[in-house]
């Protein structure tokens, strides 16, 4: 079954909001809700009730990969193409796609923190 819109934002949100560290605002505008852990963005949540997607930082490879796979995931909108994907609702987009789209976004920022700004570091 694939999340529509309205569920593929919440989905984002709660998965992201369950994450260690994590934190959110409007930092850019009122209908870019951005997620960040130590300062860094990881996902970007799109408020606009016409263009609903979420964008979150991937690696390359996968990004293309995921682009061929799914007509709804695009390179990454108000971002670098190449390390940033949109998803939007469409065929294959599931909630587990949407959830693990997110927490690799969140892994892939953490592992490029010093470990002194990771979540849980002492």
């Amino acid at each position: 079954m694939s999340a529509a819109g309205d569920r593929l934002q919440d989905t984002a949100r709660a998965t992201a909001l369950a994450l260690p560290g994590t934190d959110h605002g409007y930092p850019f505008t009122e209908h870019l809700d951005v997620y960040k852990v130590a300062g860094k963005v990881f996902l970007i949540v799109t408020d606009d009730p016409d263009d609903q997607i979420i964008t979150v930082k991937c690696e390359p490879e996968h990004a293309r990969a995921q682009e061929r796979d799914h007509a709804s995931i695009t390179p990454g909108r108000y971002l670098d193409k190449r390390h940033w994907i949109s998803l939007g609702p469409g065929p294959g987009i599931t909630k587990r796609l949407i959830t693990d789209a997110v927490e690799n976004s969140y892994d892939l920022v953490v592992e490029r923190l010093p470990r002194r700004d990771r979540p849980g570091a002492r």
